[in-house]
């Protein structure tokens, strides 16, 4: 069913993890980006004579961090992201990465099942895995945003394969100490909140910036299909033997690694020259919501957003009891939440087109009220096929909401904050969600479970009816994606105001060129139109 925030993308030198080892201090040991005369960051060029992802020469002013600056100045559409070799990896690498957590998260349940016969040690390791992601989310894009993002990807990703690792051998001698798996999990859930954390600055890095709605959605879409092959999967090789699920998911781990390691980009953050001193981790994530502060945009879809997540998690349970309301067993169970996957993936595939011919503010409104009226109908059809069919529908307007949100909110936020604003933000989203099954849970014991459907379905239309009462707070969607400005970065004499993100508006007028302040020089930021 609906997602928070898709975990998405990732990934400079192939010797990151090792350099990370010895310190992961204040820089990447990657070298600064290019200047140009405005002080607006160059971000990574390709080597000479190689082609950047967004394609066009390196030169010239449109070779940003995000790539592909020239092919737009030029007014050519850049290659397709299947011939940009870096995205490829990263690509490959996460989904396949993605298939081995979905198969362990069907794995861990049955073995605790197994092992202990009660539903809620199952229960509890799960959890233990979600709190270890949010414990570390927040800090995580703290840090993506000061040290190397290739070794933050790297180690994080090698300490969730040891701890699968382990698991699996404790499995495979048999009689596995609970205490142990518990921990295990909780360890396998705080090296992914590290991970999670450098998805949007990497993706910054790696993908041009007019691409990164067709980005998302690819990997909105990817994921959709490996949750729907990950199940039976999972299934299968835990009858294969107990330990084989967890040493698929230890192994699967690895290709992050070897992905990132591929990726010849940069992956930032850029050192501040000069060796200055930056400020404090904590400091630094409080950056981050400073950042977000300074947005109408961003503090009304992070509220929003929250909520709406909250309700969607609501219906993912609800919709389970609806099934089980109206005759169907596990097997419908299974071909409803097949359809709903099958609903994520044609959204994935429609929501860049939809986009770029409707509008970013059409296609949000449009699929808003769409997912409100899934919610009332599938409350009302009497089949559980029927249902699944309803909750296609609702994921096919789904995925199109997460790619218009999430692909604003990158192309904003300045390479040198955006880890921080995206773990924040999905802190903010991961800590709320838990709300929406526990409540959907109550209603549906109190009043029945087609009553609380209508009644999540009648928040859904308070969420929908907010979109165009927060018009002024949108306004930037009226832009096209390519024409987006960065919000300005702090200067020294002081934090900018508060940017409107209406549509022609200029950010405020940062120090003269040749004369940048020290946070100018540590964050790097584009300033006006890259």
């Amino acid at each position: 069913m609906a997602q928070p925030r898709p975990d998405q993308t990732e990934p400079e030198e192939t010797g990151a993890p090792a350099e990370a080892a010895g310190h992961l201090s204040d820089h990447s040991g990657e070298p600064p980006d290019e200047k140009d005369p405005r002080g607006a960051a160059r971000g990574a060029s390709a080597a000479p004579g190689e082609t950047p992802p967004g394609g066009g020469s390196t030169t010239g002013e449109g070779a940003g961090a995000g790539g592909g600056g020239c092919a737009e100045a030029a007014g050519d559409r850049p290659p397709s992201l299947w011939r940009n070799l870096d995205y490829l990896y990263w690509w490959t690498g996460n989904g396949l990465s993605t298939l081995g957590t979905s198969v362990s998260m069907i794995a861990f349940p049955l073995l605790m099942l197994w092992a202990t016969g009660s539903a809620a040690q199952a229960g509890t390791i799960t959890g233990l895995q979600m709190l270890g992601k949010l414990a570390t989310l927040a800090v995580g894009g703290a840090l993506a945003d000061r040290v190397s993002r290739r070794a933050i990807l790297c180690l994080s990703s090698l300490a969730e394969a040891l701890a699968m690792g382990a698991v699996a051998l404790l499995v495979y001698r048999g009689d596995p100490s609970i205490p142990a798996l518990d921990a295990l999990a909780l360890a396998s859930g705080l090296a992914a909140g590290l991970k999670n954390s450098v998805a949007a600055p990497v993706l910054r890095r790696v993908v041009p910036k007019e691409q990164v709605p067709d980005a998302t959605a690819q990997m909105m879409g990817r994921d959709m299909v490996v949750q729907l092959l990950g199940a039976p999967l999972g299934g299968l090789l835990y009858t294969v033997g107990r330990w084989v699920p967890f040493l698929f998911d230890a192994l699967s781990f690895l290709f992050i690694t070897v992905s990132s390691l591929l990726i010849r980009r940069p992956l930032g953050p850029d050192r501040a020259p000069g060796g200055e001193q930056r400020p404090g981790l904590v400091a630094e994530m409080r950056d981050g919501v400073r950042m977000i502060r300074r947005s109408e945009y961003l503090v009304f879809t992070l509220v929003w957003g929250a909520v709406l997540n909250t309700v969607a998690q609501g219906l993912t349970l609800l919709f389970i009891v609806l099934i089980h309301h109206r005759g169907g067993g596990p097997n419908a169970v299974g071909l409803a939440s097949s359809l709903a996957v099958v609903g994520g993936v044609v959204g994935a595939v429609a929501a860049p087109n939809l986009i770029r011919s409707l509008g970013a503010r059409r296609v949000l409104t449009l699929a808003a009220w769409t997912f409100a009226g899934s919610f009332a109908l599938v409350a009302l059809v009497p089949q559980p096929w029927q249902i699944g069919l309803v909750m296609l529908l609702g994921m096919t307007c789904m995925v199109p909401i997460n790619v218009v949100t999430e692909s604003y909110e990158v192309r904003l936020v300045p390479d040198a904050y955006v880890g921080r604003v995206a773990a924040t933000s999905r802190f903010c989203f991961q800590a709320v969600q838990w709300i929406g099954p526990l409540a959907a849970g109550v209603l549906a014991d109190a009043m029945g479970a087609p009553s609380a459907t209508l009644l999540l379905a009648g928040l859904m239309v308070l969420l929908a009816l907010a979109l165009p009462f927060g018009r002024r707070h949108l306004a930037v969607l009226d832009i096209p994606l390519a024409e987006v400005e960065e919000l300005p970065a702090p200067t020294a004499g002081g934090p900018a105001p508060i940017r409107p993100d209406a549509p022609g508006g200029q950010p405020p007028a940062g120090p003269p060129a040749g004369d940048a302040s020290a946070d100018d020089v540590l964050t790097g930021p584009a300033k006006g139109s890259p």
